[in-house]
């Protein structure tokens, strides 16, 4: 069963049983958006209730706040959430399936990686106790032309990353023959950049009003959990596998003050 199927049986299976409904169901539907239905709101709050208790409850130095969801714009243009909370999407023509470029190049390179450990392998079995990894690794023709195609992948990769390059990703992946994993044609569309940040307008007209997000990741992220000292919270973004995270800095108060409790 491949990873597709997979996926459309624990959908129906949700739906089946009352975990999820499609939203707007009776009016056509929303792409992509679901609500939880009776079995589902039960699990959702179970979760929450025991993050919560785990979090909160169970450490006296710990206390629980519930965020706006609405924030001023300048909160997330110092974080570089609008700026920077985006994907670089690539679809499939054939399949119509919608990948993100980044993720394509990275499996591409994880499987060099793959392919050399799997040549080494082969070689410890042959040669057995007086298999020299280092050695083979360095005159192995095999391993040393797959590494030095995947660390010139890995160069550009970066350098268009860094350089927001969405053409030179796309490039990539025609040069490195990348496939989509469904239809297994290389028929892409240009790379386009999606921005994650949901955006709405707050004012008593259209004309005066302020352009404002919603939090990134409204739908996931659970009431915050800060430390007693933590007397301010800045919203930060981390580079970490391009995904935004949120880490509540400690404001430390001047040494003449005495620390809350």
């Amino acid at each position: 069963m491949t990873q597709e199927e997979l996926f459309k049986k624990l959908v129906a299976h949700c739906k089946e049983y009352g975990f999820v409904f499609p939203s707007s169901e009776i009016y056509d539907g929303l792409g992509a958006v679901y609500d939880y239905g009776q079995n589902g709101v039960e699990l959702k709050n179970n979760i929450k209730r025991y993050w919560w208790d785990s979090m909160v409850k169970l450490h006296e130095n710990i206390v629980g706040i519930d965020a706006a969801i609405f924030m001023h714009p300048k909160t997330w243009e110092a974080s570089g959430h609008v700026s920077a909370f985006n994907d670089p999407l690539i679809d499939n023509k054939d399949s119509k399936k919608r990948y993100r470029a980044d993720v394509l190049i990275e499996d591409w390179l994880a499987k060099q990686d793959e392919k050399i450990e799997k040549e080494v392998e082969k070689a410890r079995k042959r040669f057995g106790e007086s298999f020299d990894e280092a050695k083979y690794r360095e005159t192995s023709p095999r391993v040393a032309e797959t590494a030095v195609k995947r660390d010139e992948v890995h160069k550009r990769f970066a350098d268009a990353l860094n350089a927001n390059d969405l053409a030179e990703l796309r490039q990539i992946i025609v040069d490195c023959e990348i496939a989509c994993p469904i239809s297994g044609t290389r028929n892409w569309t240009e790379v386009r950049q999606f921005n994650l940040m949901f955006s709405t307008q707050m004012g008593s007209t259209a004309e005066g009003a302020n352009t404002i997000y919603l939090r990134p990741r409204t739908s996931c992220c659970p009431p915050r959990a800060l430390h007693r000292r933590d007397l301010r919270c800045f919203p930060a973004c981390s580079d970490s596998h391009r995904h935004s995270r949120w880490q509540w800095r400690r404001c430390r108060p001047p040494s003449s003050e005495t620390p809350r409790p």
